[in-house]
């Protein structure tokens, strides 16, 4: 039996459709790697590229190029947005402390680049290879110029990775071959988790639910949980305090916390409001809230705002 896939814990019917298509070798000229974040997609597509390339006995070195990204005939695409004229990454933009001021889309510049990379001869292998991740972001442009190279792909192949495959045109989704991804079961998730963080680690319980069964998703809760300055967390569950310490909650907020940590708390803080209190206004202010802090609007403002109208529905 292949050992190609040991790492991809859980996801059977993924694994059993990927390791056909190697022992068989009917590959597809596109993929469609669709489910949850975090429960193994992307090992999932970097495995099978691996067996693809090397064979289903795998290869150690090719492994460690596919992972970080450094396959001389691969191309690795992911959306990004505009930050004073140039495009970052969503991968880069985790690691500045700036807030999106235009849509995170994957351009029809990008998909353009692309095609004129695997339009060249391939270096190392018989193909060349484009992933695509968050495909769904794909602009109507990126989208149009994709569907015509899939439909004469040539010597290269496409994997597109999303959690939601609706969202992309169905003359895409019709010329792919369809990967299924799943939500683990409690033994798989543990079994992940347990590879992934220590056992002493600590951590709120409702962190669990926001995972939904996703280890990606749990491990990523979990740091910025502990990535919080002390009670903050605390004191939004806590509104019916004066307005003076709603207006300094908003200013440390703001101060402290980066623009991904807030993100992650107005999450964590919604879905706490929505399990306590069942209301479709403060999911509808939070929702704004979300709204202004990935625009223009001055972050603290927009806290000062939020919170003020959120204790007006406790009172």
């Amino acid at each position: 039996m292949s050992k190609l896939f040991l790492d991809l814990l859980g996801q059977s019917q993924a694994k059993e459709l990927l390791l056909s298509s190697l022992i068989h070798r009917k590959i597809a000229p596109a993929y469609l790697f669709y489910g949850p974040k975090g429960v193994g997609r992307t090992i999932g597509v970097l495995r099978f590229l691996e067996g693809l390339l090397s064979g289903i006995d795998g290869n150690a070195s090719l492994r460690s190029k596919l992972t970080e990204h450094n396959y001389t005939d691969m191309v690795w695409i992911e959306p990004t947005c505009r930050i004073k004229g140039e495009l970052v990454s969503v991968s880069e933009l985790s690691h500045l402390n700036v807030y999106q001021r235009t849509s995170i889309q994957i351009r029809l510049q990008q998909i353009k680049q692309a095609l004129t990379f695997l339009s060249e001869q391939p270096l190392e292998g018989p193909l060349s290879i484009a992933v695509i991740e968050h495909s769904e972001l794909m602009s109507e442009g990126a989208s149009n110029a994709l569907l015509k190279t899939l439909e004469d792909p040539g010597r290269s192949i496409f994997i597109l990775i999303t959690d939601t495959p609706a969202k992309i045109p169905t003359t895409i989704r019709s010329r792919c071959q369809h990967v299924p991804f799943v939500s683990l079961d409690r033994q798989t998730f543990n079994k992940v988790v347990d590879l992934k963080i220590e056992r002493a680690t600590s951590y709120p319980p409702e962190l669990l639910e926001l995972a939904a069964g996703s280890p990606g998703s749990f491990i990523y809760h979990i740091r910025q949980w502990q990535s919080l300055p002390n009670k903050i967390a605390e004191r939004l569950l806590k509104l019916t305090m004066s307005s003076l310490e709603i207006l300094n909650l908003a200013r440390d907020l703001s101060e402290t916390l980066d623009h991904s940590q807030q993100i992650w708390l107005l999450n964590w803080w919604q879905w706490q409001l929505w399990n306590r209190h069942f209301s479709i206004d403060q999911q509808a202010q939070l929702e704004l809230l979300r709204t202004q802090l990935t625009s223009y609007v001055d972050a603290r403002l927009a806290w000062e705002v939020a919170l003020l109208e959120i204790r007006l529905t406790l009172i």
